[in-house]
């Protein structure tokens, strides 16, 4: 390159090697049309092209023509007409129109869009950010935003320029740290990366967008340009009356799914939404669950991870399809009046080379020291939720499924993780908080800010914690010290109470407590029964596996234990495959064994659950005083030796009592005498040891008439036939 080259050019030696080397961090300075006081010169880097001319973006006639420059694929020229342009570009065996992306000078982003970025309150970030079409002076095109404050230069690549990051080079607004760019004539559908020139001057590998809306199905790793075109919904009565069916006194019972497993498309891929949405939609209406909680659903490189490890916090997968299947599969629920939770997971992310990590060459998104940025349990970063901008886009995302996909509740994995410092780590291995306490002070003000815009932005939603520890008021309001989540999982109850399944019945009554534990703090939370994934996984058996005794006292353990579970105050969830009583481990790598459903076993599992979960709604006893104590009240709750419990369940004041018997030995227990608040005939509203559910058919005749016989403080009591391993129902008529 000699000086008159340069020269010609109008570009400084410096400049010109920025331009030949992708690193240009200033482009509008360079590139598109400038006045120099005399004439308006145009110019633009084309490397490959063969010719370039300047055409009147009116009628089309020439308004130059532009000469090859230094440093090489640099086309200028002078322009006779300010009038806007477009670049006629003669490539080898092409001719390419298209308006000059550095002729649209004006800036992009407002500056209060920035400012409220910067200050972690742009919560419709994903069309503001990311790449959003838009139409400038006429002209259709994509609007590109990302945020890298520490790039030395972003360029945007994709398909449209051969992924050469010279071509489209961004420029920064500064102080916000966010690089712009609008490309005339892209449109939805494009795939498309950032090449980013790290804080050290060196490339980093290309970078999928943070903010985008849709990617490409892995293995391939490309975001993608996603149409803004509004979904028409169908579910104008669903969501009128969702607020009052997530409720604390309403009926929750929740079927968790794994999208990719519940069943198999031909040739054993991973369904679409639509075909999801044919299949599973009605398989849940006609089992009764109320909502359908689906396991991340957000797009995650690794497939093995079952979405825990998620890159595209606002992106269903394009495993499933496009995203409008996605949104036609929420209609589709809610149109069958089934509400959707997906597990969200805002507390970490994968390590992956396209994704979120040192995505501008330093720590951006994560903690810079691994004793507060790296997981070990999982080997994934560890979002650094104190940086207003970091935890703008967290909310975001939420708030992006809530309001966008219509989806009704996020689920929040790993709460725990994020409320401790020291979590999982030993002495030596974290940093006190700035009070020397092991309390994450800012995930704890994170989550409580999340939760205020959810509730204020999103009303009738739900958020819902995975918690696995004692920390005070999770689902209590912010106002008064909590974390503000609508509902917490029960991680206690479901480990006593499967602990004490597993035991022989011979031996349970050493194990008492373990049934009757969870009591004693069953109101302190709005808490959620869950029979999760993560019970059925990791060589823990499925849950008719962890029942003990030969098969026909599986069933029977099983049947039970669901039966005490759907009576018990708080709100329900079952993993795909437990209402089969399916006898393997769940694989995210094939479909739920239904051929089992052919067996009468089996079949009356599945039937049970359909009549739970039938009784669940029909009874409000058994719904509408679930989070306070005055719904519940322990009838026999002391007799190891029998294994047996009893307890009443209370609605409001016109509300008919239930009363809940599990006998949780194999032996039937014939004229066994439970106090009772109501004279009368009492109905057996279910009992899971009938023959229609595979059990031996013991019963009470369908109904029980109280005698005048005092029994635990009640003026009269039931005579009751308890059948072997069996919970029993029953209601005053």
């Amino acid at each position: 390159m000699n000086d008159s080259m340069i020269e010609s050019s109008g570009l400084s030696p410096d400049l010109a090697a920025q331009l030949a080397d992708g690193r240009l961090n200033d482009p509008f300075s360079v590139l598109g049309p400038h006045d120099t006081g005399s004439v308006q010169i145009v110019r633009t880097f084309q490397p490959g092209a063969q010719a370039v001319e300047v055409i009147a973006r009116g009628d089309g006639h020439r308004t130059g023509t532009l000469l090859p420059s230094q440093p090489n694929g640099l086309f200028v020229g002078r322009v006779d007409s300010h009038e806007p342009y477009r670049l006629r570009i003669t490539w080898p065996g092409a001719v390419q129109e298209t308006e000059d992306p550095y002729s649209f000078t004006q800036l992009l982003l407002s500056d209060s869009d920035l400012f409220l970025f910067n200050e972690g309150r742009l919560f419709e970030m994903a069309f503001t950010l990311g790449a959003v079409p838009v139409t400038i002076d006429g002209v259709k095109g994509v609007r590109f935003a990302v945020w890298a404050p520490n790039a030395r230069a972003v360029s945007v690549v994709g398909d449209f320029d051969t992924w050469d990051p010279r071509r489209h080079p961004m420029r920064l607004r500064f102080p916000s740290g966010v690089w712009e760019l609008f490309i005339p004539r892209l449109e939805p559908g494009t795939r498309y990366k950032y090449a980013i020139i790290g804080a050290d001057g060196g490339r980093l590998p290309l970078k999928a967008d943070p903010l985008a809306r849709a990617t490409e199905a892995p293995p391939a790793t490309a975001s993608v340009v996603a149409d803004t075109l509004p979904f028409v919904w169908h579910d104008e009565a669903w969501m009128a009356e969702r607020a009052r069916r997530h409720a604390v006194d309403a009926p929750l019972s929740i079927y968790e799914v794994h999208a990719g497993s519940w069943f198999r498309a031909d040739a054993g891929q991973v369904p679409t939404w639509d075909q999801l949405a044919e299949r599973l939609v009605p398989y849940v209406v006609e089992l009764g669950f109320t909502h359908v909680e689906l396991m991340p659903v957000a797009e995650h490189p690794f497939g093995g991870s079952w979405g825990y490890q998620p890159l595209g916090l606002f992106a269903p997968s394009g495993r499933f399809g496009p995203i409008e299947g996605f949104q036609r599969f929420v209609d589709a629920c809610h149109r069958a009046r089934i509400g959707i939770i997906i597990d969200w997971v805002p507390a970490h992310f994968p390590t992956d080379s396209h994704g979120l990590a040192r995505f501008d060459g330093t720590a951006l998104y994560e903690h810079e020291d691994p004793r507060e940025g790296y997981h070990q349990d999982w080997n994934t970063l560890i979002y650094n939720s104190g940086r207003r901008e970091v935890q703008g886009l967290l909310i975001a995302s939420g708030i992006h499924w809530l309001e966008h996909f219509h989806v009704d509740g996020l689920r929040v994995d790993a709460v725990a993780s994020m409320l401790y410092r020291d979590y999982s780590r030993k002495e030596g291995q974290w940093i006190p908080n700035i009070y020397g306490g092991r309390e994450n002070l800012e995930s704890i003000g994170f989550l409580r800010h999340f939760n205020a815009v959810a509730r204020e932005r999103c009303p009738g939603t739900i958020t819902v914690a995975e918690e696995s520890t004692a920390w005070p008021g999770v689902s209590r309001p912010i106002s008064d010290g909590g974390l503000g989540f609508s509902y917490k999982w029960n991680m206690g109850w479901m480990h006593d109470t499967l602990r004490y399944m597993e035991h022989e019945p011979v031996y349970r009554k050493f194990h008492h407590n373990d049934m009757t534990f969870g009591l004693l703090y069953a109101f302190s939370e709005n808490f959620v029964l869950p029979l999760s994934h993560d019970e059925v996984v990791y060589g823990k058996g499925s849950l008719i596996r962890k029942m003990p005794g030969d098969d026909w006292q599986k069933f029977a353990n099983l049947r039970a234990y669901y039966g005490f579970m759907w009576g018990h105050p708080g709100k329900k969830l079952l993993f795909m495959g437990g209402e089969i009583a399916q006898w393997d481990e769940w694989s995210h790598d094939r479909e739920i064994a239904w051929d089992l459903v052919q067996y009468p076993r089996h079949r009356g599992v599945q039937k049970l659950m359909t009549d739970l979960n039938r009784l669940l709604v029909a009874e409000r006893a058994l719904h509408q005083r679930d989070t306070v104590g005055t719904g519940f009240r322990w009838v026999v709750g002391d007799d190891s030796e029998n294994s047996v419990f009893a307890f009443l369940r209370y609605g409001n004041d016109e509300t008919r009592p239930v009363l809940v018997v599990s006998n949780f030995t194999p032996v039937p227990r014939f004229g066994y005498g439970i106090g009772v608040p109501r004279p009368g005939r009492w109905r057996e509203l279910l009992n899971s040891d009938a023959g229609v559910y595979g059990g031996s058919n013991m019963g009470n005749g369908g109904a029980a008439t109280a005698v005048s016989v005092r029994h635990h403080g009640e003026a009269q009591s039931l005579e009751l036939t308890l059948p072997p391993l069996a919970t029993l129902f029953l209601a005053p008529e």
